[in-house]
């Protein structure tokens, strides 16, 4: 990355491409000669580190067969402990009715047990945990520690995980057993019933790690060479120099150890310059290889006294070459500017006609295919606007109902009839206030405070209709009363939840409207106890059908909102004869005056 950016620095000094290339061309054959003059070196060279590197390879894979049999026969061990009748019976199902019964079987295992410690001196302690809460070890008297708990330890969650297979953990202190703490490497298994599917336990073997030390201390790679031994999750098992290690005073290459398999790798410059050498093997382990290149390659500081002449000889062949071959490749580059100039005065109708299958031809075709995107995204544009036009025309359509003006107006007529002038001027003041709210500043957007003042007043003509059929409830959180949302959002779904769930039930109806801050977006819910929708009629709510919108004021509701997004609109939850209730979904960033996403 780096040198990418000094050589993108030192092109830009260059204000020609022709220039720039020609300075490239003269840079990449010059190197070139380089690498020929060093070529033999290399060779030579490589050729020592190979045969190093082999020889570093067998030597690891012996240690990696030496390993592979001493846990194939401790796999062997737990093979015999899950073919053995006493144990398969021992920690199946729920069996023994009492102590006297268990003690027999626990005895014939702890003795099977012990005849396996007694001829393996390198394994710390065989225990078995059933899955019926049962356990039993090498040792006939055996007490667990109350301080930890064996399903919570990483060798045994990983055995369940592993459904049978052997898993060997990384090195830790084994305290499962009182007043014991071992340094160990465990080796888990799942024991599986007679079925092969069922589990009913854990076979657990603590291996002592002065085996392991035994195996690789012995390995002679160089003066500086050493072995080491990580598990899958890069934790060291072995390595000679463990308490460097530990106290940070040596660093290994551990993360590129755990992405590399079975080869090769090398690291560090000069005399510091290592190679490592892996070889994975069948239980997760990594068992790697260090040696100091410096120790394997003999006069690696002879060069070839030729550098500088092929240099001046390689510098004058680059110019004349990269000065033909530069004016070449820039003249289309040229041409595709001039044709980028014209998109800029706004031609969106220029082609590039540089039909070459290299890089700059793709470049043209690729410019062709972002001016024709770019037209295309005007033209959809342009679609958004009239939509958005189209929209506004609804929204005129559905804010005054002509039915709902004339049995207002028929109600304040019958109350003044009557002389209830109070509830006349309360009726006519709430509809005064209702279609102010309508015209309000001629703008598309509205405070939260005047969305919630204006289905205030038309609820309060609707109740003094309907008088004790009709109740209402708003519960708007005060911090939400100053943000902008599009203006007259709530009363198409106030005038659905009225003629068509409360008006045809036979009891009181109540509408309750809440409204509050979900994260950035804000929920409105506007809910009614009237006769519901069958699922059907829920489906269908927003369709159109014929071209005719089904409820226009509800679908220009759900339009107007999702000019803000698709995840943003109505939804709808409703049961016959439990009422209905929807859910109004907008952003939270509404601008003033701004009814669509920028």
């Amino acid at each position: 990355m780096k040198k990418e950016w000094y050589m993108g620095s030192f092109l830009f000094k260059f204000r020609s491409i022709q220039s720039s290339i020609s300075v490239v061309f003269s840079c990449l054959i010059l190197l070139l000669i380089i690498i020929t003059s060093y070529i033999s070196y290399r060779l030579s060279a490589e050729a020592v580190e190979l045969n190093s590197k082999h020889y570093i390879s067998e030597i690891v894979q012996q240690v990696n067969i030496n390993l592979q049999s001493y846990i194939t026969n401790m796999e062997d061990i737990s093979i015999l402990a899950s073919t053995n009748k006493d144990v398969k019976y021992y920690i199946t199902g729920t069996s023994f009715l009492s102590d006297e019964e268990r003690r027999p079987y626990e005895k014939r295992i702890s003795d099977l047990f012990q005849s396996i410690l007694i001829t393996r001196k390198d394994i710390a302690s065989i225990m078995v945990f059933g899955y019926n809460n049962r356990f039993v070890s090498d040792r006939r008297v055996t007490s667990l520690n109350m301080n930890t708990n064996f399903k919570d330890q990483p060798w045994y969650k990983q055995a369940v995980t592993e459904g049978g297979k052997s898993v060997i953990s990384a090195p830790h202190v084994q305290n499962m057993i009182q007043n014991e703490y071992r340094w160990v490497v465990s080796l888990s298994r799942e024991l599986k019933s007679a079925d092969g599917i069922t589990g009913e336990g854990i076979f657990l073997v603590d291996l002592n790690l002065s085996v392991i030390n035994e195996i690789c201390k012995h390995i002679n790679l160089g003066k500086r060479g050493y072995l080491f031994i990580v598990d899958k999750d890069g934790n060291i098992v072995y390595h000679p120099q463990q308490k460097l290690i530990n106290s940070n005073l040596k660093m290994e290459m551990i993360e590129k150890v755990k992405q590399s398999g079975s080869g090769s790798f090398t690291t560090g410059e000069g005399n510091r310059k290592r190679i490592y050498t892996i070889q994975e093997t069948h239980f997760g382990w990594k068992i790697v290889g260090v040696a100091y290149s410096n120790e394997l390659i003999a006069n690696q500081y002879q060069i070839n006294v030729s550098y500088f002449f092929w240099t001046l000889f390689a510098l004058a062949i680059a110019l004349s070459l990269s000065f033909f071959i530069s004016r070449h490749l820039s003249q289309p580059i040229k041409q595709l500017q001039r044709n980028m100039k014209q998109v800029e005065k706004g031609d969106f109708n220029i082609r590039s006609e540089f039909q070459s299958r290299n890089e700059i031809g793709q470049l043209s075709r690729t410019f062709n295919i972002m001016v024709g995107r770019i037209k295309d995204l005007m033209s959809q544009i342009i679609q958004n606007e009239e939509t958005k036009r189209r929209s506004e025309m609804k929204l005129l359509e559905a804010q005054i109902n002509p039915h709902f003006l004339y049995n207002t107006l028929d109600s304040i007529i019958w109350m003044a009839e009557r002389k209830k002038l109070d509830e006349v001027v309360l009726m006519t003041s709430s509809l005064a206030k209702l279609f102010r709210a309508i015209i309000h500043k001629n703008e598309e957007t509205v405070p939260v405070r005047v969305e919630i003042e204006h289905i205030t007043n038309y609820l309060l003509i609707q109740s003094m209709r309907y008088k004790d059929k009709l109740d209402f409830v708003i519960d708007v959180d005060p911090q939400i009363l100053d943000l902008h949302v599009p203006k007259i959002i709530l009363q198409p779904i106030v005038e659905n939840a009225i003629y068509h769930g409360i008006k045809n039930s036979l009891e009181p109806g109540l509408i309750k409207i809440t409204g509050k801050a979900v994260g950035d977006t804000l929920l409105f819910v506007v809910a009614d106890n009237g006769v519901g929708m069958e699922p059907d009629q829920l489906q269908q709510i927003l369709k159109v059908r014929d071209g005719v919108i089904k409820g226009i004021g509800v679908s220009n509701v759900n339009e107007r909102i999702q000019l803000f997004g698709n995840e943003f609109g109505l939804s709808y939850k409703s049961e016959k004869w439990e009422g209905t209730e929807v859910s109004i979904v907008l952003p939270m960033t509404i601008r003033k005056g701004v009814s669509h996403a920028p």
